[in-house]
């Protein structure tokens, strides 16, 4: 991998870690672009996932910090209650990845065919979900009718569907945040409320999921196959990039339609099928 490809890699995974467009699927298809050996990738798909996390830690930081400070008054409080639900959505990927994670890439390998079908899925998910979100926020209550008010906005159930969404995403092309963020809309939570719960709920998963990976690899025997400056441009793409994607997609998940991105995944997918 020369230099240039790693920065390019780095901010594609950056851009598309937080878009709805898959950024495991964008890595293979531009790793297929760029003719990236698949020698020392994993060294380098670990790195800027960690750029990731951290960008969005940083986007975060606030409302992390809030739910630290409440869990930490020992008491059954919004913080509370919000960690517990970001903990029952990751649940399900928990189960995915520490029993079937083997089977999985067994299943799935890296076949560009496969992520060709896997973002129409996400095109769908999108779109359904911009749809659905609409028709829902316009349903009122009938006079006098009591509604109950979920707390911190998601119930137990939703944060658990929502998680079986992102168990879903461990096929490469179904985008995490597409998925999880479709799910929760579709299930009637508020986009406001999904533009922070759909980012907070993959951080654990996403280190798990890379430790996991270093684990196995150091177990066959591996050792660091990429250069050090190769890698470093990678987490500094993917970092930067993050910030940014970050920040503009939970812009648009309060305001904007999702429409759009399930455009460009179909668009994405059928030059997949038709010239991959």
């Amino acid at each position: 991998m020369e230099w240039w490809q790693a920065l390019i890699l780095g901010i594609v995974q950056g851009l598309t870690e937080f878009l709805p467009v898959s950024s495991s699927g964008h890595l293979m298809i531009f790793k297929e672009l760029l003719g990236v050996d698949a020698e020392g990738f994993l060294d380098f798909t670990v790195t800027v996932h960690f750029a990731t996390v951290l960008s969005t830690v940083i986007v975060f930081w606030s409302a992390i910090w809030s739910l630290l400070k409440g869990i930490f008054k020992f008491r059954y409080n919004d913080e509370t209650d919000y960690v517990a639900k970001l903990i029952v959505s990751m649940v399900p990927v928990a189960v995915v990845v520490l029993f079937f994670k083997d089977s999985v890439e067994a299943l799935f390998g890296e076949s560009l065919f496969v992520v060709a079908i896997s973002l129409i899925i996400t095109a769908l998910l999108l779109f359904l979900s911009d749809n659905a979100s609409r028709f829902s926020g316009r349903r009122k209550p009938s006079a006098g009718a009591d509604v109950p008010e979920r707390r911190n906005g998601i119930s137990f159930l939703q944060a658990f569907v929502v998680g079986l969404g992102q168990a879903c995403a461990v096929a490469p092309g179904l985008s995490r945040s597409g998925t999880t963020i479709a799910t929760g809309l579709l299930c009637g939570v508020k986009r406001d409320v999904m533009a922070q719960f759909s980012f907070l709920m993959v951080l654990v998963p996403i280190l798990g999921e890379q430790l996991l990976s270093v684990i196995d690899a150091v177990g066959e025997g591996a050792g660091l196959v990429l250069p050090v400056t190769d890698l470093l441009l990678g987490f500094i793409g993917a970092f930067v990039a993050g910030l940014v994607s970050c920040k503009a997609m939970v812009a648009i998940v309060r305001k904007a339609r999702l429409t759009y991105f399930a455009l460009y995944c179909l668009v994405v997918a059928l030059m997949l099928l038709l010239f991959a």
